[in-house]
């Protein structure tokens, strides 16, 4: 193979994670793939990073069959061995953490500083998972019946299927897999087809800790090939006891519906269409980094990105005119040099999504302030971040536009604020930026947002892994990472034990016989 990132360091973060460009791309125990062959282009300067074999569905029975065999043992093992497990994982990313990040760097195309973040949230939910090997608790209840004791305990749940979107091409892996290994399941990763070397890469990494410890390294197994094909088969088997869902609205109303036929467990993880809320009681200075990190971070690509900015009438010509003068200096170009704000998007079907949505909205009455072009950068998928100003009646605000398209409106009264930034069928981030205290609590309350995430005086991006993750309505319902969240990946057992002597049922129900 002769591309210019032969000629890169990329070589050379290829051989740091242990592979070379043309690989399999499905893993259980050992890798095997004789499907079609799939070429990786990076969004960077389109250039060929590699070639990926796909499996096959028979292939696809072998690797399922063998990572619920490993399931089988690997529930027994008790949860502080498997928290020195996940321990080992992290510690392993930490030494690999460079290499890693330049990959989905190269791969994805969002900025090395972003990647190295994405890296450390691995890191981190890997910590995360080590002390809670030894926090899975139940509860104990008090019996109505004399003698007896009453508790909820919980016991591994079996395979849990990760079908993971592009943008965060490693890390949704891992707030998965950290939690899923510690709970005593195993996991099966159908990564996105756009970025199938990270998750080789990641896999890879798993294995080399798994041997080490002795484990059979198919609990960490891979299965890489097309939604409709490898996805599918995930989604219908009974085999696979939870999936774990990340990506559009329509992909997950699918897959939410195979697996329910069936009466598997789901976590969705689906679209954002987030808002900032910039009170006339608001920090500029905060508001404008809350918006403009939240708008062109990952080129717009974020699930958390910021997508409206719904801002008070009295300070809204001085807030759109420091924006516009962030949006013009903003550096565009190779996410591997350290000037860049922006990279490139995922692939040239994402900029001809962002052109047409931006064309639409200008057929929907919006005023365009900024931006919108694509720029051919050496190959790349390079476009200019978009402002547009609007009024929120616009149809397009009504969809996520995963690109860095924002849409500026004003509001003049706080309950017309909450009403806009509620007035959407997604729910996953949003914010209000304000020193009010009254305006913060009530954007925090019941009465204000509807989404999973709510934020004062921040951004919709940048979740931290201790809370959980997920959002509302069309966003699906689903958590990830902190908090409770790693209830979902385990099943929870009800349990009465009489140590009375006599048998007697609940409700003061005696039987004699």
């Amino acid at each position: 193979m002769t591309n210019k990132l032969q000629d890169s360091p990329f070589i050379k973060v290829l051989d740091n994670l242990g592979f070379q460009p043309e690989v399999a791309g499905g893993f259980a125990g050992e890798w095997l793939g004789s499907g079609k062959e799939q070429r990786v282009v990076s969004p960077v300067d389109g250039e060929t990073l590699g070639t990926v074999t796909n499996i096959t569905p028979a292939e696809f029975d072998t690797i399922l069959g063998r990572c619920h065999k490993a399931w089988l043992g690997w529930r027994l093992v008790p949860a502080p061995k498997r928290g020195e497990v996940v321990k080992a994982l992290g510690d392993e990313l930490r030494k690999n953490k460079d290499a890693l990040a330049r990959l989905v760097t190269l791969e994805m195309g969002k900025t090395l500083r972003e990647s190295l973040g994405e890296v450390q949230e691995m890191i981190d939910i890997c910590d995360f998972a080590v002390g809670l090997s030894r926090q899975l608790y139940g509860l104990t209840m008090p019996s109505e019946r004399r003698q007896h004791r009453l508790q909820e305990q919980w016991h591994p749940l079996g395979v849990v299927g990760v079908i993971s979107a592009f943008n965060f091409p490693a890390a949704v892996w891992s707030w998965n897999t950290a939690l899923a290994l510690v709970c005593g399941d195993t996991v099966l990763w159908k990564p996105s087809s756009k970025t199938p070397l990270t998750a080789i890469a990641c896999t890879k990494l798993a294995e080399k800790v798994l041997r080490q410890f002795g484990f059979d390294p198919a609990i960490c197994s891979l299965a890489i090939g097309r939604g409709s094909d490898i996805g599918d088969l995930i989604n219908t088997d009974p085999r696979v006891a939870l999936v774990s869902y990340t990506g559009s609205v329509p992909g997950g109303r699918h897959v939410g519906r195979l697996v329910q036929e069936r009466f598997g467990k789901l976590i969705l993880e689906l679209g954002g269409n987030n808002a900032i809320i910039v009170s006339d009681h608001a920090d500029l200075d905060i508001a404008l980094q809350a918006v403009y990190f939240g708008a062109i971070g990952t080129s717009g690509q974020r699930c958390t990105s910021t997508r409206r900015v719904i801002v008070h009438e009295a300070l809204y010509e001085t807030f759109v005119a420091r924006l516009l003068e962030l949006y013009r200096r903003t550096r565009i170009g190779s996410p591997l040099e350290e000037a860049t704000l922006m990279g490139p998007l995922v692939d040239a079907a994402a900029v001809t999504t962002f052109q047409e949505a931006i064309q639409n909205v200008q057929h929907q009455g919006g005023k365009l302030l900024h931006g919108g072009e694509s720029l051919p950068n050496a190959g790349g998928c390079y476009v200019t971040p978009c402002l547009a100003e609007v009024t929120s009646d616009l149809p397009m605000l009504q969809e996520e536009t995963f690109a860095p398209l924002l849409y500026l409106m004003k509001y003049r009264t706080f309950a017309e604020a909450i009403a806009i930034q509620n007035g959407v069928p997604q729910g996953l981030s949003s914010a209000i930026i304000t020193h009010d205290l009254v305006e913060a609590e009530v954007f925090l309350s019941a009465a204000g947002s509807d989404c999973g995430i709510a934020n004062v005086n921040t951004g919709t991006s940048g979740a931290e892994i201790g809370g959980a993750f997920g959002g509302e309505k069309e966003t699906g319902g689903g958590r990830e990472s902190g908090s409770d969240a790693w209830k979902a990946y385990m099943r929870r057992q009800t349990s009465a034990l009489n140590f009375s002597g006599r048998s007697e049922l609940a409700q003061g129900i005696f039987l004699e016989i």
